[in-house]
């Protein structure tokens, strides 16, 4: 069992690769969630460099710590909203709503495409084809939804 060994007997060391190995997820899983645990494992292997844990209270505050701080996290969040010069820097699709482009794909099942500047963006709309110029109505995560222009 050497798993269950080597999380019975982590050193302080091992709490930080931990940590930096969760940190390194949160850029691949983005959510605000492993941010916490790795801070928490960054907590628990600086303690332990000080104070010897026994290896239960180790997980038992990695998870606590992990918890209360994305709880807080949260919680500072939703009383604070983003505030921003730039209200659709993040979403960049909707500072085309309202602007009107051309097919360069046809909208076949739902889905085409158009160009922007040097971009192409997929969009969604009612079958039409390329060529066409399409008024952007909406965004959906990357995906405009459009309809045929008047």
């Amino acid at each position: 069992a050497p798993m269950s060994e080597l999380l019975t007997s982590l050193t302080w060391w091992q709490w930080l690769v931990f940590a930096l190995a969760l940190g390194a997820l949160e850029t691949l899983i983005p959510g605000a969630v492993m941010i916490w645990f790795a801070a928490a494992a960054a907590v628990i292997g600086l303690v332990m460099v000080v104070v010897p844990l026994p290896w239960q209270w180790q997980w038992v505050l990695w998870a606590v710590l992990g918890v209360v701080a994305m709880v807080a996290y949260r919680r500072y969040k939703d009383t604070r909203p983003d505030f921003t010069e730039q209200p659709v820097l993040n979403q960049r699709g909707l500072q085309y709503v309202g602007q009107a482009f051309d097919l360069v794909e046809p909208i076949e099942n739902g889905v085409g495409k158009v160009r922007i500047g040097d971009g192409v963006w997929k969009v969604s709309g009612p079958a039409l084809p390329s060529g066409t110029t399409v008024r952007v109505t909406g965004v959906d995560g990357a995906v405009l939804t459009v309809q045929k222009a008047e």
